[in-house]
Parts: C-alpha cells; structure tokens; sequence
C-alpha cells in the first residue's frame, strides 16, 4: 500500500467521488422539537392568511360609496353603531349610513368594504364626520392577502429555523415531516486519553477531540453517538469499530496510531491514507459498506479542523442539507505567517481589531492543544506553493466561531 501523501485538494476530490449519501428516511414530529431539523417535503398552506379582511389601521369600517359625496366644506357624517375588537367577530352587519370604530387587526363587519383612518376624520360623540372619499378595499388586508390557501410557503430541504417554525405555527401545524437525523459515531483510540466522569490517573489527559466533534456533529444536524475510548486490544477495537458502522451513518476514530489501524483494513476499503496538510498529515478515510470512516488526529484542534475541512460537507449531506462553506471574513495579517513546505497549511488565527479598527489576524501563541482551541477564531489557509504571508498582508479568515473575536 502506498503510503505517499494526497495533496489536499486531491484527497478531497476522492472523499466526494467515493461519497454516495444514503436517503436515511423520513418521520413526523411535534412542532416544538423540530428547530435544525430538515423539511422532507413541500408546505402547503392549508389554510388563507389572514382568513378573514381585517383592518390595516386604527379606524372606522365603512361602505365606500357613502363617502363618494363627502368634502372639506360638506363633510358626509356617519352613525357609529359599535366597536369591533380584535379577535371578535363583530356582532352587527354594516348598514348604509353608518360606521363601525376598528383597531388594527379587528375583522371587518359584514357589509364594509374599506377603512378610513382615524387621522382622516373628526368624531363627535357617535357621529363621524368624513371629509373625503375613500376607494374600496383601501386600509383592508383582504383575505388571503398574505399567505393564499394552497400556495406553496415552506420548501423540501429547508432547514427549520425561528422563522418557519412561526410559519408552520400559523398555519395551525402541531407536527411536521421532517429527514430523519444521521448518526455520527464517534470513539478515541488513544492509550493516553481518559473518559469524562471516571478518575484522571497518572498520564492520561480527558477525551477534548471526541467531545468537540460530537458538537460539531450537532451543528450540522446530525446526533453524535459517543462509543468512549477503544481498548487496546485489536479484537477489542475491531469489534467495537464494526458496532460503530453498523450501527451509524457515518464513523470518526479519534487519534491512535494511524498506520497500524488502517493496515488492519482492506486496500479495497481506503481511500485516503495520509495528507498532505499542517496539521492533519496524519488523517485517513476509508468507505466500509458504502460508510465513510474518517481517522482524524488525536490533537482537539487539529481534529476539529480536519473535521471542518473534509467531514463537515459529508455530514451535511447525509443530513439533508446542501454543504455551506464555513462563514468567512476579510482580515490582515498581523505577523508572518509560515507554510509547511510542499503541504496545505493551515494557520489557526485569533481575530481583533487595531487602532485603525482593522481586523488583524494573529497566528494563536499556543503551543499546547487545548490552549489552541480556546484561542482559536478560525483559520488562515495557505496554499502548498506559497512560501509565507506577509505582515499586512490581505487574508481570508474562515471562522470556526460565530464572533469575529472577543472583548
């Protein structure tokens, strides 16, 4: 097996080529449980929004035609006979000659036609007094005038927000089709690394790359399933490795040594066996039943942004949603920023703002692993061929946080 490192953009063209995302089904659920999660089919409003004409402003309901004669020397008086309030169905029907008092919102009486504002005409006591005329249908939302009966509002694969959750809830929708959620099993290999919850013994540091790849699972609509950290013992591990596909859609081992797990796997099976990228060099995928199986570093930051780079488009997918880039922002270098020789670099940056209010890019002092995540706002790339990147020098930062930086 040839052991010669991919360059990246090769390695990402083989991932996507091997990569056939599986339609993991579809199930209803209740409306308060379906936020992040995807449309399986179209929305069709069931129903006219607003269901009935009500009123645009605070006003009187009136036939238009009896204002026709009205003007600023002979005003045309009307007989206010009632108040419709909002959620009320007005319980008088409009007869020629009179008005009945509205508020934004209120249905309209049977009978009215339009709504003259209250800035727009003088009242005593229970006459109104209108000094124009107003056109049929001016200050009334008619009917299905913001969300018509049978319309389309809601497309197959969008992802459910805020937004179409209030949608859906207008329309009086308690559950919804949604695509079923991937399942992204996640196990450590590391003899050095220690689950959360058990006593921290001599040598061994807690599971930081696990845990951080089960969220970031989450953050693109899959639920991770943690297996802990594998036993040493290759029985132990190949039968634990074969649960963990069997029983997901996807697979993330964290850490281990690389070369002898991935020896152990068929040549039919891997597509990748090695990088070339700072970080990340070491990272491998193999497809087993058709199930992408990523090998990422054991170092959390490093996993991370493996996993950004070749994982997160891969588990987008298989959620149903079309991969998006990570969100990106322009910034200048504030030191040099050195490239690995003949590899993909990728400099982890923290973000603030000069006296000039630049944003600048600072490589992360860290050298410990943790330290680099807590630092870390997102990453500079740097291409193969190019030797460094200059202080001042322009630069696209891709985020791995939704703040540009912090106080």
């Amino acid at each position: 097996m040839s052991t010669k490192l991919l360059i990246f953009a090769d390695a990402r063209s083989i991932i996507e080529a091997n990569f056939k995302p599986a339609f993991l089904g579809e199930e209803v659920t209740v409306l308060l449980e379906a936020h992040n999660r995807v449309l399986s089919q179209d929305v069709v409003s069931p129903i006219d929004i607003p269901p009935f004409n009500t009123s645009k402003v605070n006003g009187y309901a009136v036939h238009a035609k009896d204002t026709v004669i009205a003007n600023e020397d002979e005003p045309f008086r009307l007989k206010v006979t009632a108040v419709a309030g909002i959620g009320e169905q007005p319980q008088v029907a409009l007869a020629v000659g009179e008005a009945v008092e509205v508020r934004v919102g209120s249905a309209l009486p049977d009978g009215a036609d339009t709504i003259i504002a209250t800035k727009d005409a003088t009242r005593e006591d229970n006459t109104l007094m209108v000094y124009s005329s107003v056109s049929k249908g001016e200050n009334v939302d008619v009917t299905g005038s913001d969300i018509q009966k049978g319309r389309v509002v809601l497309k197959k694969g969008q992802v459910l927000g805020p937004q179409e959750i209030g949608i859906l809830a207008a329309l009086g929708s308690t559950q919804v089709k949604v695509l079923k959620i991937p399942l992204i099993a996640v196990l450590s290999v590391d003899s050095d690394v220690a689950e959360l919850g058990k006593n921290l013994i001599p040598k061994k540091t807690f599971d930081a790359s696990a845990y951080s790849l089960c969220i970031a699972a989450v953050e693109c609509g899959a639920k991770p399933v943690y297996f802990g950290t594998a036993p040493s013992s290759k029985t132990e591990f190949d039968h634990i490795l074969a649960t963990a596909v069997a029983s997901s859609d996807l697979v993330i081992v964290c850490g281990g040594d690389t070369t002898e797990i991935v020896n152990s796997l068929s040549t039919m099976d891997l597509v990748v066996n090695g990088v070339a990228t700072k970080p990340g060099k070491q990272t491998a995928v193999a497809f087993i039943n058709q199930k992408p199986l990523f090998f990422l570093p054991n170092n959390p930051s490093a996993a991370l942004l493996m996993y950004q780079l070749l994982v997160r488009p891969l588990v987008q997918q298989l959620s149903g949603r079309p991969p998006f880039a990570l969100k990106a922002m322009t910034a200048y270098a504030g030191s040099k920023m050195f490239s690995a020789k003949g590899s993909r670099t990728f400099a982890l940056v923290t973000l603030s703002f000069d006296a000039n209010c630049r944003l600048i890019a600072d490589v992360v002092e860290s050298a410990g692993a943790v330290g680099a995540l807590a630092e870390a706002d997102g990453f500079v790339e740097i291409a193969e061929n190019a030797p460094f990147v200059d202080v001042n020098q322009e630069v696209t930062v891709m985020l791995l946080r939704g703040l540009a930086g912090r106080p």
